[in-house]
């Protein structure tokens, strides 16, 4: 009996192992669900870059350019990016990578499989027969073919589809410290048992009992709580960090619709001064005795449609050069006022009955850091919207107040406004209220997103409204250093 007793573990140690076996065994398996959350996370961080390069691949090649030519132009978003063609019969049609095309079906590749069937489809590890290394796969379905882009599966590639291993050593050091608090805990209680038994004992044998006062009676509500504040701020942590990572996801997706939304657009826009010009000038062709005042008028009418395709391009660069490069945009000192009189200015060239009053009122010197170009656009923008739509006589440039932090400028015109329902929608890309008055006017439908973007680039908003004595209002906010 006394072998066996002394062999045998105390009450503290027993709970302690218990309490061990428990928190790594529950937090081992939280880490691996986290880890594999993580991992997969990454992978369609990943999966989303390479889909966006496919996208503009189909786009290009939908327009005619060959695959080639269009790597060879935009460049590779990753090193030794591999870039495949298959059609629908599942043969290879291009291949960047390889001299010699290969014979072999590859509809039973996993992610053509899944692009034939969903649109679009990655496979995070695979071995290629043909070049005899290990590739992250992502594939998007097109029209007429199946686009698959591919990036080495190396240590760089390795890195960015790991698991943060920032939170793994976060989760372990945790429970290391509930370890050892733990073991500290459980041992205070065994104490606590060992007294209480004691105090059993000596009661069965008749013994007084004193002393009482010793034992806390709230040792198991004190663990208890410490525990549950651990794992309350571990669940925080965790809640926490899902919802960056879902946020970071949606973002990324919205950026491909976004992307993918301005493309349409900007093909179906193109398309009507395209067409006009060409039939304009096939006309002209087919009939070479046409008399001379017709000739004059499809040619001016074939200038004015290459005009109004010139805008278009440059404001499409205009907003792509904000979306995609924004903090790359030289910024230096800039006037406003000089700007503002650069506006005045310009009117005043324009013809009488396209000319507009420019009433300024700008009582002191405006000075910011930020780019010319964009914020000159701003006020070009705003004074071509009230010549072409406004239908009033004036526009007033205000300057509603000037801190050492930010200036507000309101610019507004005495027309004929617009409807509250369009209000909500005027700064975004290609809406028009009246299509047909604005495609007659040259309107590209990108000048106020532009001088939405202009604004919130140097750290301001932007606002429209109708004004009480008739015309449109804006007033905008710019921050002195964005």
């Amino acid at each position: 009996m006394v072998t066996a007793s002394k062999s045998r573990l105390s009450y503290h140690r027993r709970l302690f192992l218990l309490l061990i076996v428990f928190s790594w065994t529950l937090v081992g398996c939280f880490i691996l669900f986290q880890y594999g959350r993580e991992k997969h996370f990454k992978a369609e961080q990943l999966d989303a870059q390479l889909q966006l390069f496919n996208l503009r691949l189909l786009d290009a090649a939908g327009e005619g350019t060959p695959p080639d030519a269009f790597i060879a132009r935009h460049g590779n978003p990753y090193e030794d990016l591999r870039v495949t063609l298959i059609d629908r019969t599942g043969r290879v049609i291009f291949d960047n990578s390889l001299d010699t095309l290969p014979d072999a079906n590859h509809l039973g590749r996993p992610e053509v499989a899944e692009a034939l069937t969903h649109g679009k489809g990655y496979t995070i590890r695979r071995h290629s027969e043909s070049t005899d290394r290990n590739y992250f796969y992502s594939a998007m379905q097109g029209d007429s073919c199946i686009v698959r882009s591919a990036v080495p599966y190396s240590v760089p590639l390795g890195e960015i589809l790991a698991a943060d291993r920032e939170f793994l050593w976060v989760m372990l050091g945790i429970t290391l410290l509930m370890s050892v608090a733990g073991y500290f805990a459980t041992r205070r209680l065994g104490q606590n048992i060992t007294r209480l038994n004691e105090f059993a004992q000596r009661a069965e044998r008749g013994e007084p009992i004193d002393n009482l006062q010793a034992f806390p009676h709230d040792e198991l509500g004190e663990i208890s709580s410490h525990i549950i504040r651990l794992y309350a701020r571990l669940q925080k942590t965790t809640a926490d960090r899902n919802r960056e990572h879902a946020l970071a996801l949606h973002e990324q997706q919205e950026k491909i619709r976004i992307k993918k939304q301005l493309t349409n657009n900007i093909n179906h826009e193109l398309k009507t001064p395209v067409a006009a010009i060409q039939g304009y000038l096939e006309t002209l062709l087919a009939n070479p005795s046409l008399d001379v005042q017709k000739r004059t008028d499809f040619l001016e009418k074939s200038a004015a449609q290459t005009e109004r395709l010139r805008r278009l391009l440059a404001d499409i660069s205009t907003i792509t050069r904000m979306d995609e490069a924004s903090q790359l945009i030289q910024k230096e000192r800039v006037v406003l006022n000089d700007l503002v009189d650069e506006i005045a200015a310009d009117m005043l060239l324009k013809p009488a009955d396209e000319r507009l009053r420019v009433n300024i009122d700008f009582p002191e010197q405006v000075e910011i850091i930020g780019s010319p170009s964009l914020l000159a656009s701003i006020f070009r923008n705003l004074a071509d919207n009230a010549t072409a739509y406004s239908g009033g006589r004036d526009i007033f440039i205000r300057l509603v107040s000037n801190t050492p932090e930010a200036c507000t400028i309101c610019f507004s015109d005495n027309g004929i406004g617009i409807g509250e329902e369009h209000l909500p929608h005027i700064f975004e890309r290609f809406y028009r209220i009246d299509k047909g008055r604005s495609r007659k006017q040259g309107g590209t439908g990108l000048g106020l997103a532009i001088v939405k973007n202009a604004v919130v680039i140097h750290g301001g908003t932007i606002t429209a409204r109708d004004r009480e004595r008739g015309g449109l209002e804006f007033e905008f906010t710019l921050k002195k250093h964005s």
